[in-house]
């Protein structure tokens, strides 16, 4: 795995968490559009069917609990590719990296922040990739 694709899993993740939410939120305007019909509701526990309700709801439960699985995972990877950035000895490569892959930024915004022209930033981006991948491959070569 190169450096661009090592630090680009947080940003995957973080959309997958995204859209995860999104469809959570889409299934709990559907519960509450869902009505429970009693009248087919039996006294004594039922036939073992499930009703429209229950069905979204068991959705939603199992959804939460994926996101916050995902979300975890994004955390730990987020800390491990800040271990990584933190070990290039230059300040403003550190910048960028966590602004883009940790922070989620785009190149705009970097630039911006930084006073950069967006050309230069991007430029600083390679080399701070290339750091990266040496501090990759020695990882590699230790283990």
């Amino acid at each position: 795995m190169n450096a661009k694709e090592f630090l680009r899993q947080a940003i995957w993740l973080d959309k997958l968490i995204n859209s995860k939410l999104e469809h959570l939120e889409k299934l709990e305007v559907l519960a509450q559009k869902t009505t429970v019909d009693l009248s087919k509701e039996k006294v004594t526990g039922g036939n073992g069917t499930t009703s429209p309700m229950e069905n979204v709801v068991v959705k939603i439960i199992e959804l939460k609990r994926e996101i916050n699985e995902d979300i975890d995972r994004l955390i730990d990877l987020k800390k491990e590719i800040g271990k990584v950035i933190s070990n290039i000895d230059n300040p403003s490569y550190q910048l960028i990296l966590e602004m883009r892959y940790i922070n989620n930024r785009n190149w705009d915004e970097i630039a911006d922040e930084m006073g950069l022209d967006k050309r230069w930033l991007l430029r600083l981006h390679m080399r701070a990739l290339r750091k990266i991948d040496e501090t990759l491959k020695l990882a590699t070569k230790r283990h």
